[in-house]
């Protein structure tokens, strides 16, 4: 199996999409962050590194790369001149190294037109061959049905299910885990 390739120069990285652009974050767009990100909704399906109320300082903290490893493959999602949501991979490590687990999020205002479908797949197969992938993973609540099928209509397979794995505040949630995998790789 090959080694795992180095994350892309992001400086460079230009996704064009329909309706959308992928791009590194940068230090202007602070403000279009707080305006999506400061949204109640938002967080409810995402990890609490992503909190609620979102300030200035979580979104400074966040554009210095001390929320998420900005050196990753983590993008901005921009629609109409405006960074509105992100997306990323963290790779493995070790015996993991051909894997990465997939997130995302898009402010509220742009749900419900199937923009994050589009989104994952011009990310997906960019990131999977960026970084030399065999497997990319997303976990998603089991309160988040729309991210679910984000996943399943870009080929992710259902994995299993982590019951009341996570703690949120209206209570315990199941974990769905999703992936998809390189076929032209040996299981």
């Amino acid at each position: 199996m090959a080694e795992p390739a180095s994350p892309p120069a992001l400086q460079d990285v230009r996704i064009v999409g329909d309706g959308f652009v992928l791009r590194p974050w940068r230090g202007d767009d602070l403000d279009s962050l707080l305006l999506h990100a400061n949204d109640a909704r938002v967080p409810r399906g995402l990890s609490s590194r992503f909190p609620h109320p979102y300030t200035r300082a979580d979104g400074e903290a966040f554009l210095r790369g001390e929320v998420v490893n900005l050196a990753d493959p983590v993008l901005a999602i921009e629609i109409d001149g405006q960074a509105c949501g992100g997306i990323g991979a963290h790779p493995g490590r070790g015996e993991r190294s051909h894997g990465a687990e997939l997130g995302y999020w898009l402010g509220q205002r742009h749900w419900g037109r199937g923009l994050m479908s589009r989104i994952v797949a011009a990310y997906v197969p960019w990131v999977m061959q960026s970084l030399n992938l065999t497997r990319l993973q997303a976990s998603v609540l089991d309160s988040n049905p729309a991210s679910a099928r984000v996943l399943l209509k870009n080929d992710f397979q259902p994995e299993g299910i982590l019951r009341a794995a996570v703690r949120k505040a209206d209570g315990l949630h199941d974990l769905r885990i999703f992936s998809r995998l390189l076929r032209n790789e040996p299981a």
